[in-house]
């Protein structure tokens, strides 16, 4: 444990100075406050509390997008369609709107260890109920499909938990120099799950035969995780606060927050916009196998894409992460990212109606990546900044409900736009599909509506960064006491 502020004690000869009177008026209520908040404190466990939580989400995301880079070969070992498949990814995107506000109350009424000890157990048991769909005792009296959906739900139950936690983590573990990159590397923990599932289950489910392998490769981070989660997390907050910020984390109460944040125009702008990205890049990530496909790429070549899409996207977090540290120029960063972002998808919607193209499709899908998820985080801590003092909860839930339900929209609408034909001699879609889609309109609408978002975005997006101010205003008023003067009102 590092201690990190001015000379404790200082504050406490000013304000012992009050007499009981003087205690009942704002000014010595401010005070009181301020001889907390000149001592702040950073504990090692921050660390820890940071590592699980960046387990779970990985764990999370890698169920969620397990068959997504073998729909194909999934739909055959489970005898079902490529479109049943796809509702595995859809029932995350369900469950979690009802579930979301559930996990906003939670996370910002009872506090950070609550909701990630009870995300991994549901992670956890969704798993293992996942891995009874290949059991051959299942398959011999049972439909071994619903034992898979209904593992898939609980999982997908855990989801909001696990996704909204890092700006809380960060807000109330992390000191404000720390804050933007720890929540950088819990966020990116979820994408990095993506990037492992893109990787793994390709090279794993090599032949329909294989499909039992990955899910049960899968439940083992599920477990792991809820050990460590269930063993070594004790406290929602530490003893004492690592910033001034931390000490009123969740200052409004949850329905009254949910009110403030539904007037505050900034902050509707984006999670609208923020929403919309998170709608797409879950229909990107769904369908980047039957995209490619029917252009002649084999798993491997999607399969690919989709982990360089997570991998660039991870490097460009870590580097616009460690520049709003510094910097603090969370809207100017936002509004580049998306708008290099809509760029790129716009050129992945032309490149991917092309054969022959792997190396460009790679390309472009590491620089439609690094944008999109290194805008992520940052869009997180801008949620926090634009609608201090509302619980990080709250503001970051509502706006990753805004993604899913906008997510299952995109979905729906972009499997529409899906045109059916039968299959041609260069397709590499499924050994056993007798119909397979050209995604060529949906890929085209998909890159309209980023384009649309980013547009929004820049021109009407404006905010103040309300939770900097706040801390510089307190620190401002502790030096003032210091030095024997009355704090500001």
């Amino acid at each position: 444990m590092a201690e990190s502020s001015e000379e404790p004690g200082l504050c406490d000869n000013t304000c012992g100075a009050h007499n009981e009177e003087q205690l009942l008026d704002p000014q010595a209520d401010r005070c009181q406050a301020l001889r907390k908040l000149i001592h702040y404190k950073l504990y090692k466990m921050r660390w820890y509390f940071l590592a699980v939580v960046c387990l779970l989400n990985a764990s999370n995301a890698m169920i969620w997008i397990t068959f997504a880079p073998v729909a194909d070969l999934t739909a055959s070992y489970f005898n079902c369609s490529v479109d049943t498949v796809n509702y595995l990814s859809l029932v995350y995107l369900i469950v979690s709107i009802p579930i979301g506000f559930v996990a906003s109350w939670l996370l910002d009424t009872l506090g950070l260890k609550y909701a990630v000890i009870l995300s991994s157990w549901l992670n956890m048991l969704g798993s293992i109920i996942r891995c009874l769909s290949v059991a051959e005792f299942i398959n011999n009296k049972q439909s071994p499909f619903i034992f898979l959906f209904l593992g898939q739900s609980l999982c997908a139950v855990a989801q909001p938990l696990v996704l909204f936690v890092p700006a809380k983590l960060a807000a109330v573990w992390f000191p404000e120099h720390q804050r933007a990159t720890a929540n950088m590397i819990a966020s990116m923990s979820n994408p990095f799950g993506i990037f492992l599932a893109n990787v793994l289950s390709p090279v794993i489910a090599s032949k329909v035969q294989y499909i039992p392998v990955v899910i049960g490769v899968y439940g083992i981070p599920a477990v792991f995780g809820c050990m460590l989660a269930t063993a070594g997390i004790s406290d929602k907050a530490p003893p004492t606060p690592p910033s001034a910020s931390a000490m009123h984390s969740t200052s409004e109460t949850f329905f009254a927050g949910l009110k403030q944040l539904l007037k505050n125009k900034a902050y509707i702008i984006l999670m609208i916009c923020f929403g919309a990205g998170l709608g797409i890049f879950t229909a990107f990530n769904s369908f980047l196998e039957q995209i490619l496909c029917f252009r002649g790429y084999p798993n491997y070549i999607s399969g690919l894409c989709g982990a360089l899409f997570i991998l660039a996207g991870a490097i460009g977090a870590l580097v616009f992460g460690l520049y709003v540290d510094r910097t603090k120029k969370f809207t100017e960063v936002v509004k580049i990212c998306f708008a290099l972002t809509a760029l790129s998808l716009t050129a992945f919607a032309v490149v991917s109606n092309l054969r022959d193209q792997p190396v460009l499709l790679a390309i472009i899908s590491s620089c439609l990546g690094f944008f999109c998820f290194g805008q992520y985080p940052i869009a997180m801590e801008l949620a926090v900044e634009c609608s201090y003092p509302v619980g990080e909860g709250s503001s970051t839930g509502l706006a990753f409900i805004s993604g899913q339900v906008q997510g299952i929209i995109f979905m729906v609408l972009f499997q529409m736009l899906a045109k059916p034909y039968a299959a041609p001699p260069l397709s590499s879609c499924g050994v056993n599909q007798i119909e397979i889609y050209d995604w060529s309109i949906s890929t085209l609408v998909m890159a309209g509506v980023c384009s649309i978002g980013a547009c929004i975005m820049i021109i009407f997006f404006h905010t103040d960064y309300k939770r900097i101010t706040a801390e510089a205003d307190c620190e401002e008023s502790a030096i003032n006491i210091n030095d024997g003067n009355e704090p500001h009102t």
